[in-house]
């Protein structure tokens, strides 16, 4: 674990909020390279998101730049001290049915296990939204899969509200 971060988990270990923030203050958050898909990667294990064990960097690292070519859709990644410590995928579309105005989906959430709790995910969150507030969206959305109850009470303490069902049929 990086200086920053046990600083940043000593920090709310103890309540002193001055190291909280200056931790907070290190935080990154920026495009993901080709340099950190296996980093990537290993956030998708931890948080058991769905990655195919035949997937390999190699592989992410070919996905990645076919994503580079699509207007509107980005791999970010959080770094705390040159350590990825979390990651998440925005796509901005625009939407023919609400008159050409766009909307933000985004993907993929996860934090690493020893980083969880200490705001990652929430500064994550604020900056896919400045992103969508950028491009002029008129709203911002998520899916979580059922099991993960921890995520949910962690996307409506940001405000997000459960609306609709999400759907899926598996093609393979």
């Amino acid at each position: 674990m990086s200086a920053a971060a046990q600083s940043l988990r000593q920090a709310q270990a103890v309540g002193d909020c001055a190291r909280y923030y200056a931790c907070m203050d290190a935080l990154v958050i920026r495009e993901a390279k080709e340099d950190d898909v296996p980093a990537i990667l290993d956030l998708y294990r931890d948080a058991e998101l769905e990655v195919e064990p035949a997937f390999t960097v190699k592989k992410a690292q070919a996905h990645l730049a076919v994503f580079r070519r699509y207007p509107s859709y980005r791999i970010f990644v959080a770094v705390i001290e040159q350590k990825i410590v979390g990651t998440y995928e925005l796509l901005i579309m625009d939407n023919l049915a609400k008159g050409g105005r766009k909307s933000g989906v985004v993907e993929d959430v996860a934090v690493s296990p020893q980083c969880r709790g200490q705001g990652i995910g929430r500064a994550m969150m604020r900056h896919a939204r400045e992103q969508c507030q950028r491009a002029e969206c008129y709203k911002f959305v998520l899916s979580s899969n059922l099991k993960r109850a921890g995520a949910h009470a962690f996307y409506e303490s940001l405000g997000f509200e459960k609306h609709g069902f999400s759907f899926r049929v598996e093609l393979e």
